[in-house]
């Protein structure tokens, strides 16, 4: 059996209760910093089951067994000899093994991800947003302290995992969470509301602050290279004294590991038409969520209603059957409910003379369609209906979103000019015109930190970007759906 086998042996052995407490008593000590425990320290640390403590000599038993596993090391006691006959007597040390450390790292991780409950982290995009302005001010600095943009990196690395991690996590057992058909009415209307508020906020946390985070994102991509590197320098010079080419190597290492992060993080945020955002992808499932919840909560109210439930009537008949009298009346139950008497609304062809009386259970076999198995019904009779050509549909599908894509690309060269224009100038637009104009400067508005504040942002597909600066005054807009009224507001829109 193998080492890394043995390691894990006092999980399933028996008495695995007592030796996980002594692994726990030891993995403690670890993080406290103590070097060594004595079984009389053991004893009187350790949580056993069920509170029976057991002996010195079981303990010092179970600590043998675990140095035969691997778990632990043991080596001679002499702090507390004050004679010949103690000298002699075995007394041992017992400290974790390089194994058993490695053991108790795993079992912490398994319990974490047991007991783990997934979230989406706002605060999470507060951080990744701040680190990213530290990077920024960092990189414009002509001689950046690299203490302080590794640091800063390893923040923003750390903090966007938290945050991939729990909503990879939330949203995996949202699809558990949201499936409530059994649940009590109160409690599903509770967990609506409670769930709809927690989306809410998150999706407009997200909305508002995944573009300042993408903007600083390609604006840190130039100073990226270098960034990576210095983080890389800093953590190469840790690396154990050796030959020049391994100490290459290690700084190579750790440069790619570096770049492999930030292109993860730059995805997450920054997407293309191909890709999508990640951010993007988890807006739009946290959105689903919502009417598969009311979904569930419509089940609920048919059900108040009184509309057939199939879970509920087969609940109903198996206390039916077990509150049956005997067998007879279990057999009569099962017949009636399955439909195994006479069933004279099925048109079927039968091939001997049977009497309609006849139930099922003693009737000769008869030849079924595989449609009428696979969807209910029978196959119709004469002949089969002619395939119908769906080229000319087809060619004005194509021929509406050539149109589409076109009025799109005419809305953008007449918006996106990279010249700075007030509202209240640019005059009539049409309908594609003011849905781009719709889009663009709700975005922006949704990161506007205050009334009076100018904002600069990319939109979510990062085709455009946009500066929004309030201007003095009102503005209208006429379109072919009417007219649009507000503050004036200076806008520049420019390709990305």
């Amino acid at each position: 059996m193998s080492e890394a086998t043995t390691l894990f042996r006092h999980v399933t052995a028996d008495k695995a209760a007592h030796y996980r407490a002594i692994m726990t008593v030891f993995a403690d000590a670890e993080r406290q910093f103590r070097l060594h425990l004595r079984p009389d320290e053991v004893q009187a640390l350790a949580r056993w089951p069920d509170g029976e403590r057991p002996t010195i000599d079981e303990v010092q038993k179970m600590l043998g067994q675990l140095q035969d596993w691997g778990n632990v090391i043991a080596q001679p006691d002499t702090a507390r000899v004050s004679s010949i006959e103690d000298f002699y007597r075995a007394r041992f040390l017992y400290r974790l093994s390089h194994g058993g450390e490695a053991v108790e790292r795993a079992m912490e991780r398994f319990h974490e991800a047991l007991a783990r409950r997934g979230e989406l982290q706002s605060v999470a995009l507060e951080d990744i947003l701040g680190r990213l302005q530290t990077l920024t001010q960092l990189a414009d600095e002509a001689e950046p302290d690299a203490a302080k943009i590794h640091e800063a990196l390893r923040d923003l690395v750390q903090r966007f995992a938290d945050l991939a991690d729990n909503a990879q996590a939330f949203m995996a057992g949202l699809a558990r969470s949201v499936d409530l058909q059994r649940a009590e009415v109160a409690e599903v209307l509770r967990y609506k509301d409670r769930l709809l508020g927690y989306l809410e906020r998150f999706i407009g946390d997200l909305v508002s602050r995944s573009g300042r985070i993408a903007q600083l994102l390609l604006d840190l991509q130039p100073q990226a290279e270098r960034l990576t590197t210095i983080a890389a320098r800093r953590e190469a010079r840790d690396a154990a004294p050796d030959d020049p080419l391994a100490e290459a190597e290690a700084f190579a290492l750790k440069r790619d590991g570096w770049r492999e992060r930030w292109q993860g993080l730059s995805r997450w945020f920054v997407g293309d038409e191909r890709n999508p955002a990640q951010s993007e992808l988890l807006r739009a499932r946290a959105r689903a969520a919502i009417p598969a919840l009311l979904a569930v909560i419509g089940t609920v109210n048919e059900r108040r209603a009184g509309k057939s439930d199939r879970s509920a009537d087969y609940r109903v008949l198996a206390r039916w059957f077990a509150e049956c009298e005997d067998e007879a009346a279990a057999h009569r139950l099962h017949r009636a409910a399955f439909a195994l008497n006479s069933a004279r609304h099925l048109a079927l062809k039968v091939e001997a003379d049977v009497p309609a009386s006849t139930s099922w259970a003693r009737a000769g076999a008869v030849a079924i369609s595989p449609r009428l198995r696979e969807r209910a019904t029978l196959t119709p009779r004469g002949p089969a209906a002619k395939v119908q050509d769906r080229s000319r549909e087809r060619q004005l599908l194509a021929a509406r979103l050539a149109e589409e894509r076109e009025q799109a690309e005419a809305a953008r060269a007449r918006l996106a000019t990279g010249e700075p224009r007030p509202l209240s100038q640019l005059g009539w637009l049409q309908r594609p015109e003011f849905r781009l104009l719709l889009g663009v400067i709700g975005e922006a508005l949704a990161a506007q930190p205050g009334p009076e504040a100018e904002v600069q942002r990319l939109t979510t597909d990062g085709s455009l970007r946009i500066t929004l600066k309030p201007l003095p005054g009102m503005a209208s807009i006429d379109t072919d759906d009417g007219t649009l009224s507000g503050r004036d507001h200076l806008l520049t829109i420019s390709l990305a």
